[in-house]
């Protein structure tokens, strides 16, 4: 019961409507936050959703020309061809900002800026359909580290979120509505003993004047 842990006083009164006033601001702040999240994350699910199309087609197409090279190569000939790459790739990882979430950014460079680098491979004993195949994976690679950031943007967006909802709920439901009860319970205790003390001001005043009437009668 608000009674039994809150002291009715002016200083408590003032003191819990600027922690209403604080709530409330922050309560906005993070309305504000929340919906601009689901704003970002929509954009980053369209964009996911057309990164996934992509790779998804070019992965077919390497998956098709595989196919076709495997069967026009023997296994052993094409385990030979593929056993030593000569291309390699680095990978860098930096951060940005999203409205105070730190949402991943991949980039990679390659050891040599070479296209035909590709192919660890002489094309005399290889088929065209294995150029094919190379080619489509190294078209799509691009692609799928952008899908891998995305995915992880979305991650983490989603769970701040939830966290914000969390918060949002938290002040519209319990904070905010117990420190307009708690103010309530202070004013109508204030108002309370204000006509108490008017009361009580009005008998003394009655008391007094009926004292110096009495007191101004003259002895009979």
């Amino acid at each position: 019961m608000a009674s039994a842990t809150i002291n009715p006083t002016r200083m408590e009164l003032n003191r819990l409507k600027g922690r209403l006033k604080t709530a409330t601001r922050g309560h906005k702040l993070l309305k504000d936050k929340r919906d601009e999240l689901m704003k970002q994350f929509l954009e980053i699910v369209r964009r996911n959703r057309e990164l996934r199309a992509k790779v998804e087609r070019g992965l077919e197409q390497a998956n098709a020309a595989f196919t076709v090279a495997s069967a026009l190569m023997s296994p052993e000939m094409l385990e030979q061809a593929l056993l030593y790459p000569k291309q390699s790739v680095e990978l860098d990882m930096r951060f940005k900002n999203v409205m105070s979430v730190n949402v991943p950014v991949y980039d990679f460079h390659t050891k040599n800026e070479d296209p035909a680098e590709i192919y660890p491979y002489g094309f005399a004993q290889t088929s065209g359909e294995l150029d094919a195949a190379l080619e489509a994976l190294a078209n799509v690679f691009n692609d799928m580290l952008q899908l891998a950031e995305v995915e992880k943007t979305m991650q983490l967006l989603a769970e701040d979120i939830e966290k914000t909802r969390r918060r949002v709920n938290a002040l519209e439901y319990v904070m905010i509505p117990d420190f307009q009860q708690k103010i309530r319970y202070i004013s109508m205790k204030l108002e309370e003993n204000e006509r108490g003390n008017i009361t009580r001001l009005m008998k003394v005043k009655d008391m007094v004047l009926q004292e110096a009437h009495e007191f101004q009668q003259p002895a009979s």
